[in-house]
């Protein structure tokens, strides 16, 4: 057996874990404690012939590690040494050491928080960060604490910071620290940048990589769909025939990802072209360069949109590191970098806990009965992903209102796969559509086997090819995942014929009821076929489009499975259509209705309409034939507002009311009069108003109000005496005419009249017992005006006399006297007089 250089430390571990329960493992890539540590702890006697779950980031590591230490004993995976993912597990009855995935050791506690039979529980590359992993340690720490303080927990980990590590384990927690086996790595930095991703670039490097190396080369990308173009690059150049290109990343299947890492032929080498998958527990035989794009890719959670979106980001030094690495774990090697060695990186990739959709961690802590707050974290999750994710659990009946897990959120929690998923799968068994659902569940969970670009972003034409090709291997995969789920819910096999297809956006709307899409302009123009709208409203109040035609485009409503995740307006890639009737049926409990009373500004009346509300979509709406009086007066008022106090009737003298009170209100301060402006109107409609509305609904109806009357009534009998003495509406002039006075400006009231009625008025009047001159504006006979004064004994001793000309020259038919003082007023010419003299 090739001696590690764990292999030393192996009895330090073995004496730390045997004083302490709890131990941490420092030790540098190529150190071997993935393989060495489990099987040196199964003779301890603390150990005491339990079990030891070491739990892995990723299928393949898991599977790798198991298998080499299998092989090591001259076993096979299942015997003394076994392993479990979701989709793949090898364990028998003596099974000793079980490599887990991080999923499964939740699954575990959850059944049994004791977890009774297993001694010790090892995190490797705990340094990765990755969700289930915290959720997994917080849970066992809760569990060590109250039922199982003799078992073991150990932490191993290359890269990760010791002291917040030991700030939740408890400063005596022993750290046991091991060195790497690593050959020399020569670093080529090349020019430029990693971003945006070239996959010409890339294989250019990896052609001059190929010539100066005779060995297999490790090329890390950010993800399957880079892989692919890299792949196609690099069959475009003239490679040699004894080159093997291969793909590695998660969603391959286990043959495809064991061919991948396992040495080739004889006379031959290979190119494997992975994504993160194989930046850490892994070693690929004969590989002795590594080219590094320098991208990786992380799913992000948006709490704004409720959504994740994949975002592809320059990697962390520390992964970078690891990266590097890889080409030094048999010999010495190369590393060529696609950025230049000034550019700086992050120290850490930041923890999935921080931006991940913590809906399936909810889940589980309301099964573990408990809130966040109650367990320990190395990095708590963020309070506004926990909200979003009780929210969305909330609407898919997983928890009720008080946040306690339903009885159907225990079975989604069975399920080991996201709530939204497992409700899709346990609706479409109800509605008799079981094995449907759980190849829809399947397909989302595996990458796009069509394009979205290129095929249209319709579920159901991946339903189809699901259901008609046989030879795709993607496709195999998620028929296989759909078989294994319709096994454990117990649905026997059924035929999908297109008519279940078609009920695919029932079941989408299942499991991504927030994403629920209403055509925009639906409701308002149903039937306006002139131009198809590519927006949708979503049920959560966000916006989501098609960026081109797709013929999705026709649906009124559809379900969204997949967008981008962009907050404004989401694309989608995604989708299946629903019909309204399918909303209202299976949806019937969280339907709003409303009536919705109000202003019609089209009709210029009150309009009501009973409206059925999703969430923000406006389902259906039909219009209320009787409306009450108080409705009728709600929805005027509301449209008055709208349109302005303007809308009213006014007239001379309302509007003469509302200014003879304002020029009140501020020269009299001895008593409150009423506040009657504009403004105020305004506000107050419903105290003012509205009594006077009685059998009005249209704008039109308005004009039967006397708002003058409406007004007065706003002041008591007294002070409307008051009023009317103190700034009355009219003045009786000398011809016995009564003349409106103009209060419009609120500095001087005006009064305009002609000149000959005011013949024997020796000086002008004052309103509000002689504080305020009325101000007179003299009219010629043709109402035009001649002179403006306050002094009107002063205009007729200086002006009066060179008006007087003018106007005799001007008016002969009228009576212009040279002593106006003593004169006898008149509204007529000098016939007229003549004429009342006589009668």
């Amino acid at each position: 057996m090739t001696r590690l250089p764990i292999d030393p430390l192996l009895p330090e571990l073995c004496q730390a874990l045997s004083l302490h329960s709890r131990c941490v493992l420092q030790a540098s890539p190529g150190a071997g404690k993935t393989t060495r540590v489990p099987p040196a702890l199964l003779q301890q006697p603390w150990l005491n012939g339990q079990k030891i779950l070491m739990l892995e980031p990723r299928r393949i590591a898991a599977r790798s590690a198991a298998r080499f230490m299998a092989r090591e004993r001259a076993e096979k995976p299942g015997e003394t040494i076994g392993y479990r993912s979701r989709l793949d597990t090898r364990v028998g009855p003596n099974t000793r050491i079980e490599v887990v995935t991080e999923g499964i050791l939740t699954r575990m506690l959850q059944t049994d928080p004791a977890l009774e039979g297993v001694g010790c529980v090892i995190f490797d590359e705990f340094h990765e960060r990755n969700l289930q992993a915290d959720l997994g340690l917080a849970l066992l720490l809760q569990s060590q604490q109250l039922l199982r303080e003799d078992l073991r927990i150990l932490i191993m980990s290359a890269t990760l910071e010791q002291q917040p590590l030991l700030d939740l384990l408890g400063q005596e927690t022993p750290v046991v620290r091991s060195a790497g086996r690593s050959f020399p790595v020569l670093t080529h930095h090349l020019e430029g940048s990693p971003a945006p991703f070239d996959p010409e670039r890339v294989a250019a490097v990896i052609e001059l990589a190929l010539k100066n190396d005779s060995a297999s080369l490790l090329c890390f990308l950010p993800g399957s769909g880079e892989i692919h173009r890299t792949l196609q690059a690099l069959k475009n150049r003239p490679l040699p025939e004894t080159l093997e290109l291969m793909p590695l990343y998660g969603g391959l299947s286990p043959q495809q990802q064991d061919r991948a890492i396992s040495a080739s032929a004889a006379g031959l080498r290979k190119v494997v072209l992975a994504t993160a998958i194989a930046e850490t527990s892994l070693t690929i035989d004969g590989i002795s360069t590594v080219v590094d794009c320098g991208l990786m890719r992380l799913p992000r959670f948006d709490p704004r949109s409720g959504m994740t979106r994949l975002e592809t980001q320059v990697v962390s030094a520390a992964s970078a590191e690891q990266r590097r690495g890889r080409a030094g774990r048999q010999g010495p090697g190369h590393c060529y970098r696609l950025w230049s060695e000034e550019r700086p990186l992050i120290a850490q990739s930041p923890p999935e806990m921080l931006h991940a959709d913590l809906a399936p961690l909810v889940l589980e802590l309301a099964q573990w009965g408990c809130s966040a707050d109650e367990l320990e974290w190395l990095d708590p999750p963020p309070p506004i992903h926990l909200e979003q994710a009780r929210a969305l659990l909330l609407q898919l009946g997983a928890l009720d209102s008080t946040g306690t897990i339903t009885a159907a959120g225990k079975q989604l929690s069975q399920l080991g796969t996201h709530p939204r998923l497992g409700t899709l799968m346990l609706q479409a068994k109800r509605l008799g559509l079981g094995m449907l659902g759980c190849q829809i569940a399947a397909l989302l969970s595996e990458r796009d086997p069509l394009s979205s670009r290129h095929q249209g972003a319709d579920l159901r034409d991946r339903l189809l090819q699901l259901q008609h090709s046989r030879k795709d291997p993607l496709l195999q995969r998620i028929r296989d995942s759909a078989r294994r789920w319709s096994q454990l819910l117990k649905i026997a096999p059924q035929p999908i014929d297109n008519e279940a297809i078609d009920q695919a956006g029932l079941l989408l709307a299942f499991a991504f009821p927030d994403r629920i899409g209403q055509r925009r302009g639906e409701i308002d123009t149903p039937n306006d076929s002139r131009s198809t709208s590519r927006q949708y409203l979503l049920r959560n109040g966000k916006g989501a489009e098609f960026r081109d035609y797709d013929r999705l485009c026709e649906s009124p409503y559809l379900v969204c499975a997949e967008l981008d995740g962009h907050a404004r307006s989401a694309r989608i890639f995604l989708a299946a259509p629903v019909e309204l009737t399918q909303l209202t049926q299976q949806f019937e409990t969280q339907l709003e209705h409303r009536d919705q009373i109000g202003w019609d500004t089209a009709t210029h009346s009150v309009r009501g309409h009973r409206q059925c509300w999703l969430g923000a979509l406006r389902l259906q709406q039909r219009p209320i034939s009787a409306l009450s009086e108080q409705q009728c007066s709600a929805g005027l008022i509301d449209g008055i507002r709208q349109q302005g106090l303007d809308c009213l009737p006014w007239n001379d003298a309302s509007r003469s009311l509302q200014q003879r009170l304002a020029l009140l209100r501020r020269l009299d301060t001895r008593q409150p009069w009423p506040d009657l402006s504009d403004p105020t109107l305004l506000d107050t409609l419903p105290q003012w108003l509205a009594p006077y509305l009685t059998g009005c609904k249209r704008l039109a109806q308005l004009k039967q109000l006397n708002l003058t009357e409406i007004l007065s009534s706003n002041l008591s009998w007294e002070q409307q005496q008051q009023l009317e003495r103190h700034l009355p509406l009219t003045i009786k002039v000398p011809s016995g005419s009564n003349i409106r006075i103009d209060y419009s400006d609120p500095q001087r009231p005006v009064l305009a009249v002609r000149l000959q009625e005011l013949f024997g008025w020796q000086q002008s009047p004052a309103l509000l017992d002689g504080q305020l001159p009325l101000t007179l504006q003299l009219l010629s006979p043709a109402q035009r005006p001649i002179q403006i004064t306050q002094d009107l004994a002063s205009f007729w001793e200086t002006t009066y006399a060179e008006v007087c000309k003018d106007l005799k020259g001007r008016y002969q038919k009228h009576y212009w006297p040279d002593n106006p003082r003593e004169a006898v007023a008149t509204r007529g010419t000098k016939k007229w007089m003549e004429r009342q003299q006589n009668v």
